[in-house]
């Protein structure tokens, strides 16, 4: 898989690169494929913003994370793109229901 890494207004250095690489494969175990992902690193005064967008089958990913630690910021974005993957893998299985509110029928005591 080939990850495209950007940045603004800082340096991407192997250190960053290698721990957006190892936290991108943590998604793997869900077993898609993940098409072009693109990873935007950015400085703000106060804080790192991380944006990421990844298309895959079933649809894009989208996420974004902002904190004081460039690390924690592409730690919260990778956790956010997983339960958008999560809930985008058991989508067909939610709407799937065996019994409806509507066929309940509820006896009245007497």
């Amino acid at each position: 898989m080939i990850l495209n890494i950007t940045s603004k207004q800082m340096e991407i250095t192997p250190a960053i690169r290698q721990h957006a690489e190892d936290r991108l494969a943590k998604l793997e175990k869900w077993q898609t494929h993940l098409i072009n992902p693109h990873i935007v690193l950015s400085k703000e005064p106060k804080e790192f913003v991380a944006d990421a967008t990844i298309n895959t089958p079933n649809g894009p990913l989208i996420a974004s994370a902002k904190n004081e630690d460039m690390y924690a910021a592409i730690n919260e974005l990778i956790a956010r793109l997983e339960r958008q993957l999560n809930k985008v893998q058991h989508k067909g299985e939610a709407r799937r229901a065996t019994t409806s509110v509507k066929d309940f029928n509820v006896v009245d005591p007497v």
